[in-house]
């Protein structure tokens, strides 16, 4: 670790970084076991030196970790240490001008991956993005989807790709788990047929398919199906025409209430909400 004579001598926004990142290494000691008590008086004289630094609100959180560290040099005993180290990792992020996005947060196993054997999985929750086109949106449907035991998600030819950096960020492991496949044309489209592109459904005639769109049935009042495959279309345009007409032929539309003036939901956020709800009812 930097001296902390060395850290005093840093201008003030580089040593607030450099702070940030002593505590973020020593949050990640912490939970390895490889920080020791000495260690957590060098980082109660860091803090001693920022308290008169920086903002009084910061100063009085940063004063009460500092007697935390102090008091139980960071054993067993500990009131929750981590937490007091997070805390002061991110009050120094804040006053550095840098923000954490929620990508940046550790969901992992030390190797960087999620463990499939924790999934709980149900069978015939499968779902359709139809032209999502924000990485963003795809990755965080994805979490959202394995969260929620989806089985498999099939893509759109034009939907955004879940390797894309942005969609890796907010997926944070679950497009390695969680089964997909990209069809290679609309299955919705005239003369298609839907046996052929939806791989593996020919074995399952009971598969019902159900859009998440307006104009449909309320979502407490839907009735999701136990073999289903919901359809989340476009930020712009919504579920195409051809989607929603299989989508009428068989389970219908579901539907969420809105009370604001804005009237309508990020795709993703839409999409956890009826996931949510379909997961409730296969539990039932």
């Amino acid at each position: 670790m930097i001296p902390i004579k060395k850290l005093k001598n840093l201008p003030i926004p580089q040593g607030k970084l450099k702070t940030a990142k002593i505590f973020d290494e020593a949050e990640r000691g912490f939970l390895d076991g490889s920080v020791t008590a000495q260690d957590f008086l060098y980082l109660a004289e860091i803090l001693d030196y920022w308290i008169e630094r920086i903002p009084a609100k910061q100063a009085d959180a940063l004063d009460s970790v500092r007697k935390n560290l102090m008091q139980t040099g960071g054993g067993s005993n500990a009131p929750d240490i981590r937490r007091e180290l997070n805390t002061a990792k991110y009050i120094f992020l804040g006053e550095s001008g840098r923000f954490p996005s929620e990508w940046d947060f550790d969901a992992t196993d030390a190797e960087g991956r999620l463990d499939p054997s924790k999934r709980r999985i149900f069978y015939g929750m499968k779902i359709y993005l139809e032209d999502i086109r924000s990485p963003f949106n795809v990755g965080a449907m994805f979490r959202t989807a394995e969260s929620f035991g989806a089985e498999k998600i099939f893509l759109s030819p034009f939907c955004a790709d879940p390797n894309h950096r942005r969609a890796q960020r907010t997926a944070m492991g679950c497009t390695e788990i969680l089964p997909w496949s990209r069809l290679e044309e609309n299955p919705f489209a005239e003369n298609s047929a839907l046996q052929e592109d939806f791989s593996g459904l020919e074995s399952d005639p009971e598969t019902k398919f159900f859009a998440l769109e307006t104009g449909g049935t309320r979502l407490e009042d839907f009735r999701f199906p136990r073999n289903g495959i919901m359809i989340a279309g476009s930020e712009e345009l919504g579920v195409s025409p051809q989607a929603l007409a299989a989508a009428d032929t068989s389970a219908g539309r579901v539907s969420i209430p809105v009370y604001g003036a804005k009237g309508s939901l990020n795709v993703s956020v839409a999409f956890g909400i009826a996931m949510h709800a379909w997961a409730v009812s296969l539990k039932k």
